[in-house]
């Protein structure tokens, strides 16, 4: 078993980002990564493969295949004591190993998505990095809950299964530091952080970015 990796996944539609993904976070950290195969092409897969420590094999997911994280974080805990999972529209700038350092057990570690918070006036969490220890109970709810009721989003069915209920999100929910994932919205609302360890660059504006970052190398 690791002490640590880091999680990230993707199916063949987001499978462009994942080679950009790797060579940035290997700028800045050596800790193992898992990575969770969605249904990525068989040319991509062959391409990378020898870049992650372990590849979890998914059944691709019939319309969304983000829905299938929480099982990939899930499957990863049987891998190693402390997990966390990225997104591959995040663009790792910095070490980022002080992430563990926030996990508490039975608990999901995520940045307050703000900007959701403040035009939703409730508090939500972005589900781009989420770093756990041990498998908290609250993975297998999720999972389960996306298989009953799925939503536009995992974040979303997260977000409905706190039910606005402030304690049960404290009883299964640790904030994370602000500069473990920022996010795309707070640049465009003027708020930024030189000290920003992970850049999500969320929705389709945020795609165009990376893509401009690819074809700059």
């Amino acid at each position: 078993m690791y002490d640590k990796v880091f999680l990230t996944g993707c199916d063949k539609n987001t499978e462009w980002m994942l080679n950009w993904w790797i060579i940035e976070y290997l700028k800045h950290n050596n800790i193992p990564i898992v990575f969770a195969d969605f249904g990525i092409s068989k040319n991509m897969l062959s391409s990378v493969k020898h870049a992650f420590d372990h590849i979890i094999t998914l059944k691709p997911h019939k319309s969304k295949a983000w829905f299938l994280k929480p099982e990939s974080m899930l499957r990863a805990s049987k891998l190693a004591k402390k997990v966390c999972w990225i997104d591959t529209d995040c663009h790792v700038l910095d070490n980022i190993s002080g992430v563990f350092d926030h996990t508490e057990p039975n608990k999901l570690a995520m940045v307050e998505d703000k900007p959701w918070s403040e035009r939703r006036g409730s508090k939500w969490h972005n589900s781009g990095v989420v770093a756990f220890e041990g498998s908290p109970p609250i993975l297998k709810h999720w999972m389960d809950t996306i298989r009953m009721r799925p939503e536009k989003g995992d974040q979303e069915v997260l977000h409905m299964m706190m039910e606005d209920d402030p304690l049960r999100r404290y009883t299964y929910i640790k904030d994370l530091p602000n500069e473990y994932n920022w996010l795309r919205i707070q640049i465009k609302d003027g708020i930024d952080n030189p000290k920003k360890k992970i850049m999500h660059w969320t929705g389709y504006v945020g795609k165009k970015h990376i893509e401009e970052l690819i074809e700059n190398g």
